[in-house]
């Protein structure tokens, strides 16, 4: 019996090997400069574990790209138009949030994701994720509780921010009701 999980996970297993190996990273490497067990990266790279949010956001934070543009090499929608029913979309199966990659492309100069966050869900990315691009976070409905480095903003539906030089990054939804919020991220100006 495989322990093999859905398609999905597969295309982000041999993503996460592709981009490890592109790079000439041993398991070992990847895993100190994630900050994810050796373990979790093997498993993930086999597809017998369906990473998490936090998890997929180390690793690309290793990999010095959005969690968005990973997701897009893993899920690959073509053209310069991409219609709502063929956006592709990622549920981080521990905190149920949803991830809709809005752009056509990912890694363009300009990519919006629309993120639902149950209630009382949360997902942290470390600082390294936001290295290589700038986002700005705008909630369309309910609220959200942005915790940046050490500074918590507490954002209702049209309050939007600009997030500031790269620190640990807390998302969470502390409400009794659904949050959605898009994040737009643009690369870095790099001189």
């Amino acid at each position: 019996m495989s322990n093999k999980l859905d398609d999905l996970s597969e295309r982000i297993a041999g993503c996460v090997l592709s981009e490890r190996q592109t790079r000439g990273w041993s398991l070992a490497e990847l895993a100190d400069r994630s900050g994810v067990s050796k373990a979790m990266v093997s498993k993930v790279e086999r597809g017998e574990s369906s990473p998490t949010t936090a998890v997929l956001g180390r690793l690309c934070g290793a990999f010095g790209m959005t969690l968005s543009t990973f997701l897009t090499r893993a899920e690959a929608p073509q053209g310069r138009l991409v219609r709502a029913a063929e956006q592709p979309t990622w549920t981080d199966q521990e905190t149920g949030a949803v991830r809709t990659l809005l752009s056509p492309s990912a890694g363009g100069p300009i990519e919006l994701v629309a993120v639902d966050l149950p209630p009382g869900a949360e997902v942290r990315f470390p600082a390294a994720m936001y290295q290589s691009f700038k986002q700005t976070t705008w909630v369309i409905a309910g609220r959200l509780t942005l915790i940046e480095g050490a500074t918590a903003h507490l954002m209702e539906a049209g309050d939007c921010i600009e997030l500031g030089l790269p620190a640990d990054c807390t998302f969470r939804n502390d409400a009794d009701q659904p949050c959605r919020y898009l994040a737009a991220a643009a690369p870095r100006d790099v001189r």
